[in-house]
Formats: structure tokens, sequence, C-alpha cells
């Protein structure tokens, strides 16, 4: 009897052994076949002048304030730039998880915009990873400053942007974007300028402390005019983290923040020393 019994706990045994390395085989067959998002690969929705990948989560509202001020060569007379200043006050909001829709108004030619983002890819490890992430971002922006000889043309005021952001962060300290950009024009003003103009992007973040980062953005007018007193658009700024409010302090030479404005009317030379100072605030509700 002792013998059968000391049988059925050694064969009990052996299965309930069995039993627990199928089960712990099967969690980590499951665990490989999740995918996880890569967060944060930029830590604002704004690079600098710009966006990036980020879209606000669902019933998420951020506030956004950008400032940029004249010149620093403009001299003491104007306080080194800080006497003028150019403001764009903006709302975003989530829609969905992958949506995310915003209004603004800038002091500069008292233009208001609108704007949407839609998160197509989301980069993931995983099985079934994916390397970038991938955002088409729109917008259209109008004009409402009054002509000199009280003549308005409201729909030659009235621009659009179509841009693909395209980002990867390659490690927790270092993120990278591409911004192909198109941007129509109903009105141009530089001498034969097209409608249409194509420019490309290129930006990326550096972190150099737990709550500071390093900034770069560039943008490439592909179909620039020639002979025309117009300048690429090139920042190069700090984020600093401080629990919900992200500051964003930085150098460029565009006092524009919409992009028919940094992108197409940028009037300063930044190897030149027609730099401004400038930053950003966002609060997160």
């Amino acid at each position: 009897m002792k013998k059968i019994i000391i049988s059925l706990f050694i064969l009990f045994y052996s299965f309930n052994i069995s039993a627990q390395d199928d089960l712990m085989a099967l969690l980590e067959e499951n665990t490989e076949e999740q995918n996880h998002d890569v967060e944060a690969t930029f830590k604002g929705s704004r690079l600098i002048n710009g966006h990036t990948v980020q879209v606000r989560k669902p019933k998420e509202l951020e506030f956004l304030i950008s400032h940029r001020f004249g010149r620093i060569n403009s001299g003491s007379y104007e306080f080194f730039g800080l006497d003028g200043a150019n403001i764009r006050l903006g709302l975003e909001y989530g829609i969905l998880k992958f949506l995310t829709i915003g209004v603004g108004r800038s002091s500069f030619d008292k233009t208001y915009d609108g704007l949407a983002k839609l998160k197509m890819l989301r980069q993931s490890t995983g099985s079934k990873s994916i390397p970038i992430s991938l955002v088409y971002f729109t917008s259209v922006a109008h004009k409402t400053l009054k002509d000199q000889d009280g003549f308005e043309d409201a729909t030659s005021k009235t621009s659009y942007t179509h841009q693909l952001l395209l980002a990867r962060k390659f490690s927790p300290s270092f993120s990278l974007q591409l911004m192909p950009t198109v941007i129509h024009r109903n009105k141009v003003e530089e001498i034969n300028g097209d409608n249409d103009l194509y420019a490309v992007g290129m930006g990326g973040r550096m972190k150099i402390s737990n709550r500071v980062s390093l900034n770069l953005e560039y943008y490439y007018r592909v179909n620039a005019p020639d002979n025309e007193n117009l300048y690429n658009s090139l920042a190069v700024g700090f984020d600093i983290e401080t629990g919900g409010h992200v500051f964003q302090l930085h150098f460029t030479n565009s006092r524009t923040m919409i992009e028919r404005g940094f992108i197409t009317e940028t009037t300063g030379d930044f190897f030149g020393g027609d730099v401004h100072f400038g930053f950003n605030v966002s609060r997160v509700f």
C-alpha cells in the first residue's frame, strides 16, 4: 500500500512540474508576442518651431504659449530684441488616441490657424515591431491684418500646409525626425514664386540630463525662388521638464510660429546674426 501511495505521489508531482513548465513556456511565448509602444520620442508637441509626432491622449487639453522676440543684433536701443515680441496662443485637444485637433492665434499679421494631427504608425518593439512613428499633419492659416489701402481679399490671405512627420527614438536619450512638407499659398508675394512650396525638415533631440535636452531643427526649401531675400529656417534650443510643464528656450532666424511663416517667410540670416530669442511654454490638463 505504501508503495502504491508513493508511486501516485511521484506521478502527481511529475505531472505538476510538467504542467508548470508548460504554463511558463506559454506565458513567455505570449510575452514575446506582445508589442510595447515606444514612449516619449519627444517631450512636447513642438520640436522648436514645428510639430513633433507627439499627439495628445483622449480628453487631454494642451495650452501652448509661444514667444519670438526681435533680433538680438538690433542693439541696445531695442534691448537686443526684447522690446518687440510676436506671440502665439494655442489650444490642442485629443479627440482619439490617434487624433489631435487645435486652434491658435498669432499677433504677427493677426493670423488665425487650425490644425489636425493623425497618428498613422507608432514605433514599437516586440515580435511585430514598428521601426518608426508616422504622423500626418495638416493646417490652415488665415491672415486678418488689413491692407494699407484698406482693400481686403480674404481668399488671398489663406494658406494650407500638409506634412508627414517620421520619427524614430534610437535610445532613451536620442531621437530624430524627418518632415517632408508642402505649403500652398493662395497669393505669392515673392517674385517668380510658386503657389506650392516644397520643403524638407530635419530635427532631433539629445538628452543631456534627466530633465534637459538639446534640440535642433532645420527646414530646406526645395523649390525656393532665386535671388530672393528669404532664408531656410534654422533653430537650436533646450527643453526643460518641470512636472506638468515643458519649457522650451531657443534661438532661431524665424519670427513666426506657423508653418507658412517660418518655412516660407523667414527673412533673417542665422549665420549673419539675425537671430531671435524665443520660448514655448506648454501645460497639459
